[in-house]
């Protein structure tokens, strides 16, 4: 083959590479189509409301990303819980995390094991982590919360 006839596929294939990667980048710079949606399901506005009306002193926080409660070094561990959120955040009014709260549904089901290793993520960041499949009574919310507190405070044992 002749030396004029490889540099001429070679020319050829270099332009066809780099029409093709313009049209990748034009793809990318079409504009985002987004729409908007609600914070919470109407279940969750349903526990979030429970949880300020049994527990007024402190502060709720909803919809927290785990990144903003835990923190690893090297992107492999920040990648197991960098898109992760918590239904919950349950805090003091000097907004320490007294527990993070996470409200189940049937959605769920077989997906226990994934559960448990948010739940253990979380243990393992100092944090407790308290699930409810249904809507607790606001005195089972209350009773549970001040349980936790007396374990943290050494009063009872685990």
């Amino acid at each position: 083959m002749p030396p004029f006839i490889v540099l001429l596929a070679i020319a050829a294939l270099i332009l066809f590479f780099a029409m093709l990667a313009k049209r990748q980048t034009g793809k990318s710079r079409r504009p985002l189509r987004l729409q908007s949606k609600p914070v919470m399901t109407a279940r969750e506005q349903q526990m979030y409301h429970l949880l300020q009306t049994a527990l007024p002193e402190c502060t709720v926080l909803a919809q927290v990303a785990f990144s903003a409660l835990v923190t690893a070094k090297g992107w492999a561990n920040r990648n197991r819980f960098d898109r992760k959120v918590a239904d919950f955040v349950l805090c003091s009014q000097q907004l320490h995390v007294i527990a993070v709260i996470e409200l189940d549904d049937s959605s769920h089901a077989g997906r226990e094991r994934e559960d448990k290793e948010r739940d253990d993520m979380l243990r393992l960041a100092g944090y407790v982590t308290l699930r409810y499949a249904n809507f607790p009574t606001q005195q089972a919310l209350r009773a549970d919360i001040e349980q936790l507190l007396l374990k943290k405070a050494g009063v009872v044992s685990a």
